[in-house]
């Protein structure tokens, strides 16, 4: 029973920003890794941006020195700031968390249905 919503998707201009947010509830014992993807028209789905429990980040290479992840663990909750924001960057942005559930105490990955992000001017 554990659901993943994501909120901030936009149209923005090229150079804006967004800041992207994904609040995981339900029966959650536990969030370990949360991260976010993204699937551009005609692309395959990629790996943005990860954090780990323990505050430890990774990005892909093109969004590097552009976008921030960060978690709020009090609010079970990822966010993604994108900024310098280009073309480029326009695709459905899917929000992943590995969660331990009260119930199994069992890690397991789940996805939010994504939120919209267009870079045009």
């Amino acid at each position: 029973q554990v659901q993943l919503v994501e909120s901030g998707g936009d149209l923005v201009q090229p150079g804006g920003s967004l800041r992207l947010s994904c609040a995981a509830s339900g029966s959650i014992f536990r969030i370990n890794t949360m991260g976010w993807y993204r699937q551009a028209q005609g692309k395959e789905r990629e790996l943005v941006a990860d954090i780990t429990s323990g505050g430890r980040t990774n990005y892909a290479d093109s969004v590097k020195g552009r976008f921030t992840i960060s978690r709020d663990n009090a609010k079970n909750t990822v966010y993604l700031q994108m900024n310098n924001l280009k073309s480029e960057d326009t695709a459905v942005y899917y929000c992943k968390a590995r969660i331990m559930e009260a119930r199994t105490l069992y890690g397991i990955d789940y996805w939010g249905k994504g939120t919209l992000v267009t870079v045009s001017s």
